[in-house]
């Protein structure tokens, strides 16, 4: 079976009917894209075709078919009849099917191709329409719409329920990130994804004050073009430190804050509090004095803001430290250090 479908090979998609041995397009269809948008070649082969089929009389593309003029007969034949039709007259077929295509179907053909004692039609694949990139997205929506309306635990968990998760899965990616492992990064990312998922869904059921995960997707491409107006605006911005200084002057404009700590959640580990509020006093030209007294806790401060005035994240630089702490330790209890 011909499975290169590139416009190039179905343009060629208007043999006329009565030449060769016919021809026989399953014509493939993605439920991601929007019933009727289907590109030219599927059309054109549509249009040609001497006979046009679908198994499944709730397609969503069977009404934007008919609407354009094309017979559709909502029938299910066996490969034997299709061949048999095809090459009888010459003719052309079309079977509308699924992404997955119709299994029943390929294997009853590819069994009379295999044979090498049978006339076959010209056989091809042609996707009818693709997936936009993020098409997957709207998969992930639909299962979560699933899972919260039928699962006996999703379906009760609040936002507050949910919160340590949150916290869990962005360590464990951070881990990922650090471990250079790309196949847990991959599967972690999608863990992240799911608490964002998830938690939309679960405020689109607030009874005073819902919204949905396209109001979290549309406030966030607001933000994003708002605060590079040198990619969607007029500004220029030349160096990375230039993008910076955009970044945070819309951020402040967005914000109106009244002190440059504002937004800095006091809940975030012990370094990462003090690198981003000594990041934040830096970037606002503030001279501030370390503040001293008793305690491992002040020196621990006055490490943190030196690390993040050389451009050193001081909590990643004690994961790694902890994690060569770790690997010393797991030496000494194997008598190997």
């Amino acid at each position: 079976m011909n499975a290169d479908a590139s416009a190039a090979d179905t343009g060629a998609a208007a043999r006329p009917e009565g030449t060769g041995t016919g021809r026989l397009v399953l014509l493939t269809t993605s439920h991601r894209v929007a019933p009727g948008l289907l590109s030219w070649p599927a059309w054109q082969v549509l249009r040609e075709a001497g006979r046009v089929l679908c198994a499944d009389p709730g397609h969503p593309q069977l009404p934007y078919l008919r609407e354009a003029g094309i017979e559709v007969e909502t029938a299910s034949p066996g490969a034997r009849e299709l061949v048999d039709h095809c090459v009888s007259g010459a003719r052309t077929a079309v079977v509308l099917t699924s992404a997955d295509g119709e299994s029943a179907l390929t294997d009853g053909l590819a069994r009379l191709a295999g044979s090498g004692r049978e006339t076959m039609p010209d056989l091809e694949l042609l996707p009818g329409s693709y997936d936009l990139p993020g098409a997957r997205l709207l998969d992930v929506v639909q299962v979560m719409d699933r899972i919260r309306a039928e699962c006996p635990w999703s379906s009760i968990r609040t936002h507050e329920d949910l919160a340590k998760y949150g916290l869990e899965e962005a360590y464990e990616m951070v881990e990922a990130i650090e471990s250079g492992d790309r196949a847990e990064l991959r599967e972690e990312l999608g863990d992240v994804l799911l608490q964002v998922v998830f938690h939309a869904r679960i405020a689109q059921d607030d009874p005073d004050e819902p919204f949905s995960v396209d109001d979290v997707a549309g406030t966030i491409v607001e933000k994003l073009i708002h605060r590079h107006p040198h990619v969607f605006g007029e500004e220029a911005a030349e160096t990375p430190e230039d993008v910076r200084a955009h970044w945070m002057r819309t951020k402040a404009e967005e914000k109106q804050r009244e002190s440059v700590t504002e937004g800095v959640p006091l809940a975030q580990p012990g370094l990462a509090l003090a690198a981003k509020l000594a990041s934040r006093a830096r970037s606002a030209g503030l001279a501030v004095a370390v503040p001293t007294g008793p305690g491992i806790g002040y020196e621990l401060l006055a490490m943190a803001i030196r690390a993040e005035a050389d451009g050193v994240d001081p909590e990643a630089a004690l994961r790694a430290a902890a994690r060569a702490y770790r690997d010393a330790v797991l030496a000494a209890e194997r008598g190997t250090a």
